[in-house]
């Protein structure tokens, strides 16, 4: 089950017309299609997706990029647009299409994160557990860990405590500067699942906020901590925020963490100065960009400098942390209000680019 439905708010202009996970990553690729191309790699040829905010992208790219890797009605798309209430009701109003599968668990996953897993091992250990549910994990910093769910387990890996986006995440034992978090995979036993869902006195909506604490207050809940990669580390990232998109961009240029098909060259989308293009944008050679996300179909002017006067920054464009988004609307509104400079003072200022 794949949840593709989020609208990702975070991600400001990028998101006012697409979903989160139908984002533009590395080219003409989409965020989603990580997760999608982790499906096909395992072997899973029975998917569900559930689609919600804007939905129309994914409905038309899903089919055409990945329907050959499914037989005829392995993937369905259901799109939940003004029906689902969280991502536990997501998988409650399409169990039906989960019944018709007779599996004994169920694989719920998120579209919106970069990463390369194998679910093979996931699910193995899940079997192996007897848990009625297994979180996948992974391991961040303390200090960006309360925008996650963080847990807490025994040796054994069962899960004793987990608190969805604390405001005081608490560390691993022994490694104070660093949290145990939730990726958002969760493999279920889908009798257990089908009683959480739809039993008499539940109401929940949310796996983060209800189900998996359910679980983890019976002692049903295991934690499977995502395997390091062949370069030692492990790579999962939500790139809920411009400006992890824009960085994530760049950890894919340099280490290529996921192995995607490509649809498109490094160069076209690189820009150096840790700027990054997204498809149809135009730069020239002229401009100069600092730490920039040029937003699709965006055509910057010759001689743009972005990234080197904050004050200037802040006028016309949109800032996250060290990120700048460049859309073309924000251009045209620059364009139209901006103060031309006069004859006299163009002569007097000293040669250089001018924004």
């Amino acid at each position: 089950m794949l949840l593709a439905g989020g609208k990702g708010s975070r991600l400001h202009d990028l998101t006012a017309a697409e979903s989160k996970p139908a984002v533009h990553f590395a080219g003409r690729n989409r965020i989603v299609d990580f997760a999608m191309a982790n499906v096909v790699r395992s072997g899973l040829d029975r998917l569900i997706v559930a689609t919600q905010f804007a939905p129309r992208t994914l409905h038309d790219h899903l089919p055409a990029r990945w329907g050959q890797h499914f037989a005829r009605g392995g993937m369905v798309l259901r799109d939940g647009r003004d029906r689902y209430q969280g991502t536990a009701d997501a998988v409650r109003r399409n169990w039906d299409h989960i019944g018709d599968c007779d599996a004994d668990q169920v694989l719920v996953l998120a579209a919106d994160h970069i990463y390369d897993m194998d679910y093979g091992p996931l699910i193995a250990a899940h079997r192996a557990s007897g848990a009625a549910v297994t979180v996948a994990v992974d391991v961040v910093a303390l200090s960006q860990a309360s925008g996650f769910g963080v847990m807490h387990t025994d040796p054994g890996g069962r899960i004793l405590s987990f608190l969805e986006k604390p405001a005081d995440p608490p560390a691993i034992p022994g490694e104070p500067d660093k949290a145990m978090v939730s990726m958002g995979i969760y493999v279920f036993e889908a009798a257990w699942l089908r009683d959480a869902l739809f039993g008499q006195d539940t109401h929940a909506t949310d796996f983060g906020h209800q189900v998996i604490p359910a679980a983890v207050a019976k002692g049903l809940a295991c934690a499977y901590r995502l395997p390091t990669g062949p370069s030692g580390h492990t790579y999962w990232r939500d790139v809920g925020t411009l400006d992890a998109l824009r960085r994530s961009h760049l950890d894919f240029l340099s280490s290529h963490p996921a192995r995607l098909p490509r649809m498109s060259t490094l160069s076209e989308w690189y820009l150096g100065r840790d700027s990054v293009a997204m498809p149809g944008a135009l730069v020239p050679a002229s401009a100069r960009l600092t730490r920039c996300l040029v937003a699709p179909g965006t055509h910057v002017p010759p001689g743009l400098v972005v990234g080197e006067d904050a004050h200037e920054d802040a006028r016309w464009f949109r800032r996250d942390r060290d990120t700048i988004l460049i859309t073309q609307a924000m251009l045209d509104r620059r364009d139209t209000l901006r103060v031309p400079v006069s004859a006299a003072a163009r002569t007097a200022m000293p040669r250089q680019d001018v924004a």
